[in-house]
């Protein structure tokens, strides 16, 4: 008998580290790789005394994010104390946002250009502001085995991102994760480095397994220390399997199986239990009486919404509706980034021949990015001369078979076309010396004539290769053309 099948049930928490130069409620430094505990004040360290103000950069920073996750805005939201207790939490609280979060109930949509999973909404529990705690190091494999304290990051702006449990599989969640880190960088309401720690992933998983009695559910696993999307897909991937492993192992009896948090080895590849899962009534939250509520006008939002940059799906729409990419196509163009974007936006306008811009920014320019490691901005060859080369290409001035070679001329020698096509000696042959060599051709080789004429046009190819012999410069396609035209006026 084949076992029963399970659906998972995925919901992430990501905390995204706000693009800001000064710590939530005090004026320390957020710069990364400050030797340690250097940017600290008395106030991101909880000194008796020291009052908490707010860095109104990340509330619009958040807004501007809320907005963009079709979020509802309150008109009223405050600031809550979240206790408890570690080492790297300074005044035993951490100021969060508990029952009136700064924004609830968005949604964000996501796709797979493969198809593996049709378009769907994901929604957004909530999107709330919160200070980070510091970062704990410990020292495992050598040395003494210790563990220090590094107060740094302690107070910097974090937005605390909330999905519904809608996603169904770990591919789907990496597909959140992508686009919503898209979103971020094009707001650029963070850097969201997760090798920095600007943006990190917590994951809630449990299973949905159908009985004979209707559905059970496994319960809610919290798994945390994934340090890349792929690796929150691998965790996912396991988690998901542990849990049903578990299940048929109790002997279904799910109630004896605690929630619980577990972290992710990487090098392993497998969940280790940490601890067990906590409640809300654990952090025992109630109103910072330090910090006043933030009220948010309507003219407030109206003023972000007016603001608001084209977002990646509206511009992935775009480029399918005007400039007739595929799906697929839009969508590696977006990602890359809206700088590229406009590049190619702007070889496509001016050579009038998306399709080619499309293959040749997406081919050769991308790889020469990613060969280099560089962005669009030190690319050597500017959109104009780029949309030159195109433009050449497609009015059949440059012979495609050559245009490789003036691409790279172009880009080793910073140079436009004209000064690539003198340099490698590339001139368009003259359409009556072309129809001359043509018919020389066929003069030479009647077995080719007859063959074209007795219906394999495939023939002509060597016509072809002996017209590039005797002049470089030829147009293969219109050697061609006028050789079937020739053929075509000849008596059979």
């Amino acid at each position: 008998m084949n076992p029963p099948t399970y659906e998972i049930i995925i919901g992430l928490e990501v905390h995204v580290q706000l693009a800001t130069r000064t710590k939530l409620f005090c004026r320390c430094s957020t710069q990364f790789g400050a030797s340690p505990n250097t940017q600290t004040c008395p106030v991101c360290t909880g000194s008796p005394g020291a009052l908490p103000v707010m860095n109104r950069h990340a509330f619009q920073l958040s807004l501007q994010t809320a907005v963009a996750l079709n979020c509802e805005i309150p008109r009223f939201t405050k600031w809550d104390r979240k206790q408890y207790y570690y080492p790297d939490l300074p005044k035993g609280y951490q100021i969060s946002q508990f029952d009136l979060p700064m924004s609830e109930h968005g949604w964000l949509e996501i796709s797979d250009p493969d198809g593996a999973f049709p378009t769907k909404r994901v929604g957004i529990t909530r999107a709330h502001l919160e200070e980070d705690a510091g970062k704990s190091m410990h020292d495992e494999a050598a040395g003494k085995a210790d563990s220090r304290i590094d107060l740094n990051r302690t107070g910097t702006p974090l937005l605390e991102i909330v999905s519904e449990p809608d996603m169904r599989s770990p591919l789907e969640a990496k597909a959140y994760l992508t686009e919503l880190r898209l979103l971020l960088t094009y707001l650029q309401v963070s850097d969201c480095n997760m090798q920095e720690g600007s943006l990190r992933v917590d994951a809630n998983i449990n299973l949905g397994i159908p009985t004979d009695d209707g559905e059970i559910r496994t319960p809610i696993v919290e798994v945390k220390n994934m340090n890349s999307f792929r690796a929150v897909e691998r965790a996912l991937a396991y988690e998901a399997e542990r849990q049903y492993q578990v299940w048929q192992e109790t002997g279904h009896r799910i109630g004896d199986v605690p929630k619980q948090t577990r972290g992710w080895d990487d090098q392993a590849q497998v969940t280790k239990g940490q601890r067990s899962k906590e409640e809300s009534s654990d952090y025992r939250y109630f109103p910072d009486p330090d910090l006043i509520p933030v009220t948010v006008s309507e003219e407030q939002i109206d003023e972000v919404v007016k603001k608001q940059p084209e977002l990646p799906a509206a511009l992935r729409e775009r480029l399918q509706a005007n400039y007739k990419l595929s799906h697929y196509d839009a969508d590696v163009m977006v990602n890359q980034g809206r700088a590229l974007v406009d590049y190619f936006i702007e070889v496509a306008d001016r050579s009038q021949d998306a399709k080619r811009a499309t293959n040749w920014v997406q081919q050769d320019v991308m790889r020469t990015l990613n060969e280099n490691g560089i962005g669009i901005d030190e690319f050597p060859i500017n959109a104009e001369r780029l949309a030159e080369l195109v433009l050449a290409i497609k009015n059949g001035e440059l012979d495609s078979s050559r245009s490789r070679d003036v691409f790279q001329f172009m880009m080793d020698e910073k140079s436009d076309l004209q000064a690539a096509l003198k340099a490698l000696g590339i001139e368009k042959v003259d359409d009556s010396v072309l129809v001359n060599l043509c018919r020389t051709l066929l003069e030479a080789n009647p077995k080719v004539v007859a063959d074209v004429q007795a219906g394999k046009q495939q023939a002509i190819g060597a016509l072809i290769g002996q017209a590039k012999k005797q002049n470089p410069n030829v147009n293969p396609g219109q050697v061609r053309e006028i050789c079937l035209q020739l053929i075509q006026e000849m008596p059979s």
